[in-house]
C-alpha cells in the first residue's frame, strides 16, 4: 500500500507548493485535519452565507465541498487549494504546459487516466509524480502503480483541470507545445540590422507567439547540444526538426504539419529573406544572441515537393577553436605542416568533404602566420568567422565577384598569403597555381577522398602536370571521427571476419572500446569528436612522378613507400587507442 511523503520530502519544483506565499495560518487553519469549510471560513476566504449555500448545494451538484465552492464561483482554484493540499497533506499543483514532461503523459495509458482522473507530470528515476483529483483514495494510487511499475508520488489538482488537460496532452502536436510554453523570447535576441517582425501562419503575432517560442527552442538547444546545423523539413503529417551534432542528424522535434509555413515564415523574417518568394532557393544570414552568447546563423531555403526546408548553420565562435596544436595534428604530421606554412611561395591544400574541418584547419593556420608585417587577403564563400588582421572577401555571384574574378583583383593588391575558400573550377585552379608560381602563398581547398585524389583533381581541372609539379607544396587531407562516450564506455572483441575484411595487421585477438548508449550521448555511443589527418608532402620524388606518370595509384604508392600514414590507418590507431571505436573508424575512413 502507498502512502504520500510530506512536501518537505517531495523535492518538487517550483509551482508545486502546499502553501502560496502570503496564505493565512490562523489557528483553525494550522490544524491539518480540521473541516475545509471551518478553514475557508475562518481565513476569511468564504462567508458564512456562502458556505451554507454550497453545504445546502452540495448534494444536488454532486461534488465536493471544495469543488462545489469553486462550481458557484465563490473561490477560485488558486484560493481554495491550499486549504485542501494542506487538509490532506499532499502538495497543490496548477496545471499548465510547462509542467508536463510530454515522455512522462503515456506511462499512464489515456484510458486509464480519465477513468482514475489521473495525469502523470514528470518522472524522476523510478518515482513518478502524478496530478490527481483524488490523491487520498490508495486504491487508485495502488492501481497507478501496479499499471506504471513505478512509486507514484501524488498532487492534488482540480478535477476540470485534469480533465482538461488529459485532452490536450494526449493529442499529437503537445510535446511541441510543452516545450515551447515556458520559453522566453528575450532568451534570443535578434540584431538591430535584422527587420524584427513576428510572424504566426503568415499574419502578424503577439510577443508571447508559440512559433517565435518554437524557433528560439530550437536555436538554444542547437548551442546547448553543440549542433553544427539544423534541419526543418516538411512532411506528409508532421514537420520534421533534426540537429546534426557530432556529423549525425538527431532528430528533437515532430510539430503538427501545419505549423510548417509559420515557422518558415518566422526564420525568413530574421534571415531577411522574401517571405512571399515559396518557388526559389533562398539564403539569408543573422546574428542573434542567445543567453549571451554572440552567433551567427547561415539560413537556406530550398522548395521541395512538400513544400520549404530550412537549414541553418550554426557558427558558434565559442566552441572553436584556430590553434592547430589544438586540433588534433599527431606531433610527426604538425610539425611537418607547420613548416610547409613556413615557405614564402606555394600551393597548400585542405581536402576532404563538407564538415570534415577544413576551412577551420586554414582558420588555424592563417592564425598561425598572420602578422603586421603580412599582408594576408582571403576570398571566401561565405566569410564564415571574421579575423583580425586579415583582409576578408565574400564572393557575390549577383555582381559577378566569383573566386577567379577576386583572386585577380587579390593580385593586384601586393599579397603576401592568400586563402582561397574552395577551388572550384579551372579558372580559379589556374589562377590559384599561378598566384602559387609567382611568389605568394596560397591556402586552399579541395573536395577529394585523400591526399593524392588532389593532385589528379587539378590535372583533371585542366591545369598543367608541370604547373601542378611547380607550385603544389603539400596537401592535408582530413575526417572528423566521433569519440566513444566516457560515461558508457565498454570493451569489446571483434569477429575475425571483420578484421579480414579491413585488412587489419594487428592481434586479432585483442579487444577494441565502443559505447554502449546512455543519456549523456543520447544513445549513440559517441561523444565529440577529433581529426585525423594525412599529409602529402611534395618532395623532388613526387614532383617527378607528377610530370612523368600523374596517376593515382602510383602516387597512392610512393606515400605508402615513403611511410605515409592513410586516412584509415589513422582512424585504427585511434581506435586501438580507445579513443574511437572500430565501426567508426570504417564509416569515416575510406577503404578501397
Amino acid at each position: 500500500m502507498s502512502s504520500v511523503a510530506p512536501p518537505a520530502q517531495q523535492g518538487l519544483p517550483p509551482g508545486l507548493a502546499t502553501l502560496p506565499p502570503g496564505a493565512p495560518s490562523g489557528a483553525t487553519g494550522n490544524a491539518p485535519f480540521a473541516m475545509l469549510g471551518e478553514n475557508l471560513l475562518a481565513a476569511g476566504v468564504i462567508n458564512a452565507d456562502q458556505l451554507q449555500e454550497a453545504l445546502a448545494r452540495q448534494s444536488d451538484m454532486g461534488l465536493k465541498l471544495g469543488e462545489t465552492l469553486i462550481e458557484l464561483g465563490f473561490v477560485t482554484e488558486e484560493e481554495i487549494f491550499p486549504f485542501v493540499g494542506r487538509r490532506l497533506n499532499v502538495p497543490t499543483v496548477r496545471l499548465r504546459d510547462g509542467i508536463v514532461d510530454p515522455r512522462a503523459v503515456h506511462l499512464i495509458p489515456q484510458e486509464k487516466a480519465e477513468k482514475l482522473a489521473a495525469l502523470a507530470l514528470f518522472k524522476v528515476r523510478d518515482v513518478l509524480c502524478v496530478a490527481m483529483a483524488e490523491p487520498q483514495n490508495l486504491q487508485h494510487v495502488d492501481e497507478l502503480e501496479r499499471v506504471t511499475n513505478l512509486r507514484i508520488r501524488a498532487v492534488i489538482a482540480h478535477r476540470s483541470s485534469i480533465e482538461r488537460m488529459i485532452q490536450r496532452c494526449y493529442e499529437e502536436g503537445f510535446h511541441v507545445d510543452t516545450v515551447t510554453a515556458d520559453m522566453d523570447e528575450a532568451a534570443v535576441e535578434i540584431s538591430d540590422d535584422a527587420v524584427k517582425v513576428d510572424l504566426q501562419f503568415g499574419g502578424a503575432a503577439d510577443d508571447s507567439s508559440p512559433i517565435i517560442n518554437l524557433v528560439n527552442y530550437l536555436i538554444m538547444q542547437s548551442l546547448r547540444q553543440g549542433a553544427s546545423d539544423i534541419h526543418i523539413e516538411p512532411g506528409r503529417r508532421h514537420t520534421i526538426v533534426r540537429l546534426r551534432v557530432d556529423g549525425q542528424l538527431r532528430e528533437v522535434l515532430r510539430p503538427r504539419r501545419d505549423l510548417h509555413p509559420a515557422i518558415i515564415s518566422r526564420i525568413k523574417v530574421i534571415a531577411r529573406m522574401d517571405i512571399a518568394e515559396h518557388r526559389l532557393p533562398q539564403d539569408g544570414r543573422v546574428h542573434v544572441v542567445v543567453e549571451g552568447r554572440e552567433v551567427d546563423l547561415r539560413v537556406s531555403m530550398l522548395p521541395t515537393v512538400l513544400g520549404e526546408k530550412a537549414v541553418i548553420r550554426v557558427l558558434d565562435r565559442r566552441r572553436l577553436t584556430f590553434d592547430l596544436d589544438k586540433l588534433g595534428f599527431p606531433d610527426d604530421i604538425l610539425g611537418p605542416f607547420k613548416q610547409l606554412l613556413a615557405k614564402p611561395y606555394g600551393l597548400l591544400l585542405a581536402t576532404g568533404p563538407t564538415g570534415s574541418g577544413k576551412t577551420t584547419t586554414l582558420y588555424s593556420a592563417i592564425e598561425l602566420i598572420k602578422s603586421v608585417h603580412r599582408n594576408i587577403v582571403t576570398v571566401e564563400e561565405p566569410v564564415e568567422y571574421q579575423l583580425e588582421l586579415v583582409n576578408q572577401v565574400a564572393v557575390d555571384e549577383a555582381t559577378s565577384l566569383t573566386f577567379a574574378s577576386a583572386l585577380r583583383s587579390i593580385l593586384r593588391q601586393d599579397p603576401d598569403v592568400i586563402m582561397v575558400g574552395e577551388i572550384r573550377d579551372a579558372e580559379t585552379a589556374n589562377v590559384a597555381v599561378q598566384a602559387a608560381l609567382t611568389g605568394h602563398l596560397v591556402l586552399s581547398t579541395l573536395h577529394t577522398n585523400d591526399s593524392a585524389g588532389a593532385i589528379t583533381r587539378l590535372v583533371d581541372m585542366g591545369v598543367a602536370p608541370y604547373k601542378v609539379a611547380a607550385a603544389l607544396v603539400g596537401v592535408v587531407a582530413q575526417r572528423l571521427v566521433r569519440n566513444v562516450c566516457p560515461e558508457c564506455k565498454t570493451t569489446y572483441y571483434p569477429p575475425s571476419a571483420l578484421l579480414d575484411v579491413i585488412h587489419y595487421t594487428g592481434d586479432h585477438r585483442r579487444s577494441f572500446t565502443r559505447g554502449e548508449g546512455c543519456a549523456e550521448c543520447h544513445d549513440t555511443g559517441c561523444q565529440g569528436r577529433m581529426g585525423i589527418y594525412e599529409l602529402l608532402c611534395c618532395n623532388h620524388e613526387m614532383r617527378r612522378l607528377i610530370v612523368e606518370d600523374v596517376s593515382l595509384g602510383k602516387i597512392r604508392d610512393l606515400l605508402k613507400a615513403q611511410g605515409t600514414r592513410s586516412l584509415f590507418d589513422e582512424a585504427i590507431r585511434l581506435a586501438e587507442n580507445g579513443q574511437t571505436s572500430l565501426e567508426e573508424a570504417m564509416r569515416v575512413a575510406f577503404v578501397e
